[in-house]
């Protein structure tokens, strides 16, 4: 017996599928499936966080439904991967907090975060939040750096703090690898797997969403807004340097370095959302977890808006509209550092250690 009805579930076909073991050469999961004989709860986190629910193996499954074997593991590994972000969440009073309502509770957040900066500047002088600002320092205008640079470092770090303890829950939970060993060369590999997406190919034919026919659709919209939010968070860290050591302040010309990273990855945090919300809702709801429709949602949604009110501050800074599309911007970006531990941010966390562990496990088998 595991600790849930889920993980019993997933106990059940991972015995199935390593009787069979058609699905070996599809992704991760099964190779590593393949080195165990029992499962324990933290070994079946582990699969569920190694699969990209491509859906290639339910496809290809000969004891899918409706056959009484009833072996769907897309959809089985989804559900024990939502309820492993509760499990190792940090502090746990907080776990249950992004399960079902995640659109609801990232929507109130930005517009609360907007509210109070709304506020804030209404309260020191009203004329600024509408007033036309330009040049070095305009952002500051609506408030001041130090009160920005405090209130977001905290929710920031707050987050770290958050992911770190949990990664570190996950980690101790999966126990160590079968018959690896941690090394620079595993990090890397994963590393490597991860920015490539390597293991939502269904093989290497595709992701499969709607139908039978796999396409690269899913892959492309998660690279767009993968690397759109790198490129955001590194324009956000050389704004940083260039403040703090060289004394420019924000806002800066469209042609240097944090505007350029900035654009390119709101570009991507547009189109790759709406990609990924589209692909989610013509997805085949026997591949889904409906039950999170809300986390997978809110988290789309919370890129998103992050992505299009930082591309509309960009186009209209230097019109009437700068102040509350900053606040609104400040707003989204706040909502999606302090949600960020409670949903699906952490998936991808998660997967990361996951794949690291794979690859400690692969070398290991090599090695041996």
């Amino acid at each position: 017996m595991h600790g849930t009805r889920i993980l019993d579930e997933a106990d059940r076909l991972m015995t199935v599928c390593n009787s069979c073991r058609y699905c070996e050469g599809l992704c991760a999961v099964f190779p590593a499936m393949e080195m165990r004989r029992a499962f324990s709860d933290g070994d079946l986190n582990y699969l569920a966080n190694l699969c990209h629910s491509c859906g290639a193996c339910y496809v290809d499954c000969q004891f899918s439904p409706p056959h009484e074997f009833n072996v769907n593991v897309p959809k089985t590994l989804a559900v024990a991967r939502a309820e492993s972000y509760a499990a190792y969440a940090w502090p746990q009073a907080l776990s249950g907090a992004f399960a079902r309502n995640g659109l609801v509770i990232s929507i109130i957040a930005a517009l609360s975060m907007a509210a109070f900066i709304l506020g804030f500047a209404a309260l020191n002088d009203r004329s600024v939040l509408f007033g036309v600002h330009t040049g070095p320092g305009a952002f500051y205008k609506l408030m001041p750096h130090n009160a920005m640079a405090a209130l977001f470092s905290a929710a920031f770090l707050y987050a770290i703090l958050a992911l770190v303890m949990s990664v570190r829950a996950f980690w101790r939970d999966i126990g160590p690898a079968v018959g690896g060993r941690a090394d620079g060369g595993s990090i890397f590999q994963a590393i490597r797997d991860a920015g490539e997406l390597r293991y939502l190919h269904g093989g290497g034919v595709g992701c499969y969403n709607e139908d039978d026919k796999p396409t690269d659709r899913r892959k492309l919209y998660h690279h767009l807004t993968f690397y759109g939010f790198l490129l955001c968070f590194a324009a956000t860290s050389v704004a940083t340097l260039y403040h703090y050591l060289f004394g420019r302040e924000a806002p800066y010309p469209w042609w240097d370095l944090p505007v350029v990273l900035g654009t390119l990855g709101g570009i991507g945090l547009i189109i790759g959302p709406i990609g990924l919300f589209a692909a989610r809702t013509r997805r085949d709801p026997a591949l889904l977890d409906e039950n999170r429709y809300g986390m997978d949602i809110g988290f789309i949604a919370m890129l998103f808006l992050t992505g299009l009110t930082g591309m509309l501050l960009l186009i209209l800074r230097e019109t009437s509209a700068m102040g509350p599309l900053l606040a609104l911007h400040l707003g989204a970006v706040f909502a999606l550092f302090i949600t960020m531990p409670y949903g699906k941010f952490v998936h991808g966390i998660y997967r990361f250690v996951a794949l690291v562990r794979y690859a400690q496990e692969r070398r290991g088998e090599a090695g041996s």
